[in-house]
């Protein structure tokens, strides 16, 4: 059973999505046309407001609707949960992961770390269970992945939980059916950030503490697919400027979104974001670009990335450069580009050009992973 197959709860999410995205379209994308830093206006302040509560209520909303028909219950695909793990003590529920695996196993399946998105703000391993329910079907041992959020938690909390995961993962694998040497590191928007900013610390020394125990792990993915991933933080007016350069509107309320996750992540103004500064690991497309660009020997390979994107996601232009930075380090690395498509389209299984991307994720892990270890 496809796991997109959802019936006739298609048209009622396709409505509630449409409809969304119209209102928000009329009411708030408008063009800037001098692209200068202005001061609040009032329609800024209810989107910094509104929107982000609204956007997780959503998702959250949509995902819970979802999760609750019969199509999605995890049995019905021959995939058990284990639901709430801690990864660290005295965390709550922000230091938890949940496991996906098939009920039927023979032998050690290929293991999938999975991070979740949500502009380093919001949502949860709850509100994405069909992208860990996704990769279980497909085979693998999925670790879906909690981390404190920001404003509250700014970077580098993220990263420092993830690094406590991937220790945990490391050490606890094996125990639920995982086999670590067919390793694959995912995530979406946010969460693609994430997973390429771990898979660049297990390769490069880096000064950061949390860094440094990722990489004394020896852990190493095979496959990083970060999908639709925020790859530069910093800098959020590059889409703008873009846009303009090549003579089309840049809207408003997509500029804003950029610009509120980099000053709710980082804790800065979108005026102190300097292109040129350094941000560190905050920015993994910056620190590949420069590693390709100073010809950096690399303390260990690069895993293959697959980097599948809308061709309507601002974040567009930001997973070409990072192919050609990582081709450039000699790693294995495609940019995948779906016409049309929106930020996060893959999240709507149901839709032909997410099914499409979902088989195509599926045959670029098959493709480079190692064999079934023996």
């Amino acid at each position: 059973m496809a796991l997109w197959d959802l019936g006739s709860a298609r048209a009622t999410l396709r409505g509630s999505i449409a409809g969304l995205a119209a209102g928000a379209w009329r009411n708030a994308m408008q063009s800037d046309p001098s692209g200068a830093p202005r001061r609040p206006s009032t329609l800024r302040r209810i989107r910094e407001r509104v929107v982000p509560p609204a956007v997780e209520a959503f998702y959250t909303w949509t995902s819970g609707a979802v999760r609750c028909l019969p199509v999605s219950a995890p049995k019905r695909h021959g995939v058990e949960v284990i639901a709430d793990v801690p990864y660290k003590t005295g965390g709550g529920t922000a230091h938890q992961l949940d496991i996906y695996r098939p009920t039927r196993r023979k032998g050690p399946l290929p293991v999938v770390v999975y991070v979740h998105g949500g502009a380093f703000r919001s949502l949860s391993k709850d509100t994405h269970w069909v992208m860990a329910l996704a990769w279980a079907r497909e085979g693998y041992v999925v670790f879906n992945v909690n981390y404190r959020l920001a404003p509250e938690h700014r970077y580098p909390a993220a990263c420092e939980d993830l690094a406590c995961a991937w220790a945990w993962i490391a050490q606890n694998a094996a125990l639920y059916g995982g086999d670590l040497s067919r390793l694959v590191v995912s995530g979406e928007s946010a969460g693609g950030n994430l997973a390429s900013v771990m898979t660049l610390a297990t390769v490069t020394k880096r000064s950061e503490p949390w860094a440094c125990d990722v990489f004394a792990l020896g852990l190493l993915p095979q496959v990083v697919v970060p999908a639709c991933a925020v790859l530069q933080v910093s800098d959020p007016r590059r889409w703008t400027r873009r846009r303009r350069a090549a003579g089309k509107k840049a809207p408003r309320l997509v500029q804003g979104v950029l610009d509120d996750t980099w000053q709710v992540y980082s804790g800065r103004s979108v005026d102190d974001s300097d292109a040129g500064a350094d941000h560190g690991l905050m920015d993994p497309l910056v620190v590949t670009e420069s590693l390709a660009a100073h010809k950096t020997q690399l303390a260990r390979a690069l895993p293959a990335f697959f980097l599948p994107v809308g061709v309507a996601d601002p974040l567009l232009d930001d997973h070409r450069r990072m192919a050609a930075a990582l081709q450039q380090l000699g790693a294995v690395a495609e940019a995948r580009f779906y016409e049309g498509m929106e930020h996060a389209f893959h999240a709507f299984v149901w839709r032909e050009a997410a099914q499409k991307c979902w088989q195509d994720s599926y045959a670029f892990a098959r493709a480079h992973l190692p064999p079934e270890s023996r």
